[in-house]
């Protein structure tokens, strides 16, 4: 019997090459990289061109049972674009429905899409973390974008017979990841002090590979069908406690310097980065009770795994 084949979109991006590995792995599932960029997965498995603008480039979305669309315009901290919100449309709304409705026209039975803890909000206070069945609060464009096409996927779905699975990552890390946590790993390997000794907020994280374990939990899962599901590695922590762990981690001596959150701040505010300080120092917590529930789910790689894995490659990297 041929295995299901499923397309991964954005299959060269941080989590969608995790994903089409574990698919490689399992073999229960034939995986398909759909990507815009080169990719190292040339030569082990089939590799389809594919922009988000230009959908109709791959060549028959009827050979797919499942679709499981990571391609995106990510959320970036120092955004260029005069109007982002329309950049952001342009790809994580406009391209995610044309490829959606294509994707319907053409049989296929099942479409997974990552959207982001942000179409909830930014923040939350003690004792009542995200859910997905939450009234939506988006506050930035990237946010808005996923909201809007969750929206769109929805009303899709209510008149086809394909099936929506929604699922919202907090920040994902593991292995190769890039941007403000490689940066963070980069000032705690070289034992540059930190004035964050003292925050004691809640932050919700989850490593890539609980969030991919989750991602083949839905491909065939029946009760995953059409709901939102919220993902996290489980264990919440604070800024000083995951500064702590990866500092274990690298073998280093954190230099953390308990400065007042209201002072973190005002910093931040005075050196027009209102916005990152406030992510250090406020909570976003998610319940992934319902998740949990649900699939018969949970997370299979520890807080501390997961970040002794992430923390080996980038010292592997460093090295190089």
């Amino acid at each position: 019997m041929t295995a299901p084949k499923v397309l991964v979109t954005g299959a060269s991006g941080f989590i969608g090459e995790a994903l089409i590995f574990r698919l490689l792995m399992d073999k229960r599932f034939t995986p398909i990289a759909a990507s815009r960029k080169s990719t190292r997965l040339l030569g082990l498995c089939r590799v389809v061109p594919f922009d988000l603008n230009a959908p109709r480039s791959i060549p028959s979305l009827a050979d797919f049972s499942v679709i499981i669309h990571c391609a995106a315009r990510v959320h970036v901290m120092d955004e260029s674009a005069v109007n982002a919100l329309s950049e952001f449309r342009k790809v994580n709304v406009d391209g995610t429905l044309r490829l959606a409705t294509q994707a319907a026209e053409c049989g296929v039975k099942r479409f997974i899409f990552i959207s982001s803890v942000k179409v909830n909000g930014e923040r939350t206070f003690p004792g009542k973390p995200f859910a997905a069945s939450d009234t939506p609060a988006p506050v930035d464009p990237y946010g808005v974008s996923k909201c809007e096409a969750e929206e769109g996927l929805r009303r899709l779905s209510s008149m086809n017979n394909m099936e929506i699975v929604i699922v919202r990552p907090p920040l994902v890390y593991g292995p190769g990841v890039k941007a403000n946590f490689e940066r963070m790993l980069s000032w705690l390997s070289k034992g540059l002090p930190l004035p964050l000794g003292a925050i004691h907020n809640k932050r919700s994280l989850v490593a890539v590979d609980n969030l991919v374990d989750l991602l083949v939990t839905c491909i065939d899962h029946p009760a995953a069908a059409n709901q939102t599901f919220m993902v996290s590695d489980g264990e919440d922590l604070s800024t000083t406690q995951m500064l702590r762990r990866l500092s274990t981690a690298l073998g280093k001596t954190s230099l953390l310097m308990p400065l007042p959150r209201r002072l973190l701040i005002l910093v931040g505010r005075l050196i027009g980065k209102k916005a990152s300080a406030q992510r250090l120092c406020e909570s976003l917590q998610v319940d992934i009770g319902d998740t949990c529930a649900r699939l018969s789910w949970h997370p299979p790689v520890t807080v501390e795994k997961a970040m002794r894995a992430t923390v080996v490659h980038f010292q592997g990297y460093q090295s190089k």
